[in-house]
């Protein structure tokens, strides 16, 4: 019993971190839109590599370093605000023009990137993510989970992620093939969630 504890608990606390909307959903979903599943997934991909990345950096201690020096805090969000703010331009063009032929890794590349400088994926590891270090308990969408298993907590954790990088494309596939303008109305749309994070974290750097 405790074992499935450990495991549900993890899979909340991924789905508390890749569910909420925010810049990494907004490129998940242009990359959905304008070229297929695919493509979504392999954006999710992204944000979750570096979302493993930043769970190595706890484990290591890094990540506590960095709640402790406001200066590289800064560097980070600024570095995070040009990107979002690039790949607003991209995500607004390709929406103007259609979607253009691109590799098929930069999707991945874009969102590895994002989230490797995202201001609100950094606290989320200050904070919540802090508990996939703990074997205690787990807090994810306002419930308090009790006594867990780290090693099960963190493979639901990022079991979590996989579940919403997979289901959120499909999603939005479905819409698409429903509704014809979606993949404008997306592309769009994605532009100024990407450019509003974008000088949020640009103008919270200065």
């Amino acid at each position: 019993m405790s074992g499935l504890v450990s495991l549900v608990a993890g899979v909340a606390l991924g789905l508390s971190l890749a569910a909420p909307p925010g810049p990494m959903n907004a490129l998940i979903a242009q990359e959905s839109v304008a070229r297929g599943w695919r493509s979504g997934f392999r954006a999710g991909l992204g944000a979750m590599t570096a979302d493993a990345c930043f769970f190595v950096l706890a484990y290591a201690g890094v990540v506590a370093f960095i709640r402790h020096a406001p200066t590289l805090q800064a560097a980070m969000k600024a570095v995070g605000g040009l990107l979002l703010c690039y790949f607003a331009y991209g995500a607004a063009k390709s929406a103007r023009e259609g979607a253009a032929e691109t590799e098929a890794s930069a999707g991945f590349r874009k969102t590895f990137l994002a989230a490797l400088t995202n201001p609100m994926q950094i606290i989320w590891w200050l904070t919540a993510g802090v508990a996939l270090l703990d074997p205690g308990t787990v807090t994810a969408f306002g419930h308090t989970f009790g006594a867990t298993n780290g090693a099960l907590t963190v493979g639901g954790f990022f079991c979590g992620i996989l579940v919403w990088i997979a289901g959120f494309p499909a999603l939005l596939r479905v819409a698409g093939d429903a509704v014809d303008t979606l993949e404008r109305v997306v592309g769009y749309g994605s532009a100024v969630v990407l450019c509003v994070f974008g000088v949020w974290f640009l103008l919270d750097a200065v």
